[in-house]
């Protein structure tokens, strides 16, 4: 069936090439202007892939009509570009296609035509685990034993990389899924055949909404959708309300992303937007870096929307331009979203969009530093209050902010001794300082902040306790790059956060054991102990087993708790700890301002990190490139296996349809 808004479709010429795009201003609609930047891109994906068939004109009216239409749960089919997965909800979904082109094969058919009709990226990052810590060689053995106990999965994964087309496998040991999308993956503007359209997606992970921060549509799915996504099917979606969120002036000085990040969770869980878009616009906006941008949009399943979504701006041209896209790419990416009307410029003369309710509001400059726990990822904890926020918490009943102890048990102290010296475990004492997470590895001014916290520190002569399990898992090899050319990788290493991989690691939990002595130490005293990380999730029980407090903080806070050793301490009038000259320090005196962050990353993230990192994905790493897999375009099935087996859907399936049968006794 032939597209019914053929009509718009307009030639773009860029450079010495010509496109061909479908203009959202052609249409002559009033209500076009008045749509949120996100509703937009579903109207363009609709009138595009208008066939009266899988898409009707109806659809196309019912986004048009969004102000009225998204308050009555009316449903629209939404097709995006690509789907993004990770190892462990993604394995399911290449079993799937390998028993598909069984079946093919067993009706007599071309096995060899079961392949993605989208693009598929799978990006394996949730296998390593911080089994070893705070050593030289910490990447090299976890790494080691990652690929020892995930042999099979990984050797399937190969042979899918090789046996499917339009599936691309990102191998272990490149980073976290969401970061590597980010700093590569994301094209920002598709081509296909010629025609020009926004870059969209669905994940088979929540995160995936990190990737709102650079403009481009996505969210996470189950797997079921994933795979009708790769399969060419559109997916069913109630037109959501959006919630607009309007954010002015500038962070102070000694103020990070996260501090931010923690503070919008916050706001919008007291808003109630669980199955809504929010839209961030506003004359902040473009006082965040992107990288701070898609901190946010990272934290979109803790505070329950579906997206968290900042429009395309100039903040985006400069972030493809600094992660090394291709420069004629970044000319069409500016020119086609200009054109059709999805490109912000804050300007006077910019129609603000209508959106769902009262509009919320931030001022900057009212964000303070602030943590998040101990038990879930919206009870933000001012930092200026955190020790009188953890003791009241112990002696509290059990709940969200509360563990139950008696005032005898809140004053428990517990003597345990760690290579041959004797410490003294308490309630609040940090056992876990990971810095950790896509949330915030993918953002340099924050992991910066980190490593001149950590100089400071070693400067004046302070220390971690070496019982802490200490870690830094980034999520892409770009960070290792800018932290040694800053001049903070050996001083965070000297603070025990040597490189433990490169993957989820601690923020989904695959934190690795506790040392032997400090574990029985808290089994016997029953204390509350906690972890600080800089994750987006510290739900009990998640982080580690024997972590009964969890709280969520910047990479540069992450830091300063492990030296401080305890989480029940009040920055402002306790020190840190003590100088070589036996002197007190105060957090204050190792800080790092924003305007010292931004200067070094100014002089260190450097485009050809990214182009020298990423070159390596295509490469692939050693460890990967040795591993043996099976080759050919059917899998080779093993009984013996206990993860990896055909599934049976398939198995009863023939070309004529069973007839149908009378029912009879039923």
């Amino acid at each position: 069936e032939s597209n019914p808004f053929e009509s718009i479709k307009k030639e773009l010429t860029v450079g010495d090439k010509t496109y061909h795009y479908y203009s959202l201003p052609d249409l002559g609609d009033e209500r076009v202007a008045k749509l949120p930047y996100s509703i937009r891109v579903l109207l363009e994906a609709a009138i595009r892939n208008c066939d009266e068939f899988n898409v009707l004109k109806s659809d196309v009216e019912n986004i048009l009509d969004w102000k009225i239409t998204s308050t009555k749960d009316v449903e629209i089919p939404f097709k995006p570009a690509r789907v993004i997965l990770q190892d462990f909800t993604g394995v399911p979904a290449v079993v799937d296609l390998a028993a598909m082109r069984d079946a093919m094969k067993r009706l007599g058919g071309d096995e060899n035509k079961i392949n993605p009709l989208c693009p598929a990226d799978l990006v394996i990052d949730h296998s390593i685990q911080v089994d070893v810590a705070r050593t030289s060689d910490a990447l090299d053995r976890n790494e080691e034993i990652e690929f020892n106990r995930n042999k099979e999965r990984f050797q399937f994964l190969k042979w899918g990389q090789s046996a499917f087309e339009n599936f691309l496998i990102v191998p272990p040991g490149s980073g976290i899924v969401h970061q590597v999308n980010l700093e590569y993956l994301a094209r920002v503007v598709f081509e296909t055949d010629g025609v020009l359209y926004p870059d969209s997606l669905v994940g088979t992970d929540s995160h995936t909404t990190m990737i709102n921060g650079l403009g481009v549509t996505g969210w996470g799915v189950g797997g079921i959708e994933a795979e009708a996504v790769m399969l060419g099917q559109t997916i069913s979606m109630v037109l959501p309300e959006v919630v607009g969120f309007r954010l002015t002036g500038e962070l102070s000085p000694h103020v990070t992303a996260t501090d931010l990040v923690l503070t919008v969770v916050q706001m919008l869980r007291k808003r109630g937007v669980v199955g809504k878009f929010v839209e961030f616009f506003g004359k902040g906006c473009s006082a965040l870096t992107l990288a701070d941008r898609a901190t946010i949009a990272n934290m979109a399943p803790e505070y329950g929307a579906t997206m968290g979504y900042f429009p395309i701006d100039e903040q985006t041209i400069d972030y493809m331009k600094l992660t090394a896209r291709d420069e004629h790419k970044i000319d069409v990416v500016k020119a086609y979203l200009q054109a059709t009307g999805l490109f912000r410029t804050y300007g006077e003369g910019e129609t603000e969009p209508d959106f769902t309710g009262e509009v919320l509001e931030l001022d900057l400059s009212t964000v303070v530093p602030c943590l998040s726990g101990p038990k879930r990822p919206h009870d933000r904890v001012v930092m200026a209050d955190m020790k009188q926020d953890f003791t009241k918490g112990l002696t509290n009943p059990v709940g969200f902010k509360g563990f139950g102890l008696t005032e005898e048990q809140a004053t428990k102290e517990h003597k345990f001794t760690f290579d041959g010296t004797e410490y003294t475990l308490k309630n609040g004492s940090v056992v876990i300082a990971a810095i950790t997470s896509c949330t915030n590895t993918s953002n340099p001014d924050v992991m910066l902040a980190a490593g001149l916290v950590a100089k400071n520190a070693v400067a004046k002569g302070l220390t971690v306790q070496p019982y802490i399990k200490t870690s830094l898992s980034p999520g892409s090899g770009v960070v290792t790059k800018y932290l040694e050319l800053a001049g903070v990788t050996d001083d965070l290493v000297k603070l025990g956060f040597s490189l433990a991989g490169y993957g989820c690691m601690t923020c989904i939990g695959n934190s690795g054991d506790l040392p032997k002595e400090l574990a029985d130490a808290i089994t016997e005293s029953d204390l509350v102990v906690s972890s600080v990380l800089s994750g987006n999730r510290n739900f009990e029980g998640r982080v580690h087993p024997q972590t009964r407090a969890n709280y969520l903080a910047s990479p540069p806070l992450v830091v300063a708790y492990a030296l401080a050793g305890r989480v029940d301490i009040d920055f402002e009038t306790e020190p840190i700890g003590k100088d070589s000259d036996g002197n007190d320090v105060f957090l204050k005196d190792i800080w790092p301002s924003r305007e010292e962050v931004s200067h070094i990353a100014a002089s260190s993230v450097k485009p050809e990190m990214f182009k020298e990192i990423y070159e390596r994905i295509a490469k692939g790493t050693d460890r990967w490139n040795s591993l043996e897999a099976p080759a050919g375009k059917l899998f080779e099935w093993s009984d013996e296996s206990t993860y990896i087996h055909n599934p049976p859907f398939f198995q009863t399936m023939e070309l004529d349809l069973p007839q149908i049968k009378d029912i009879k006794d039923a």
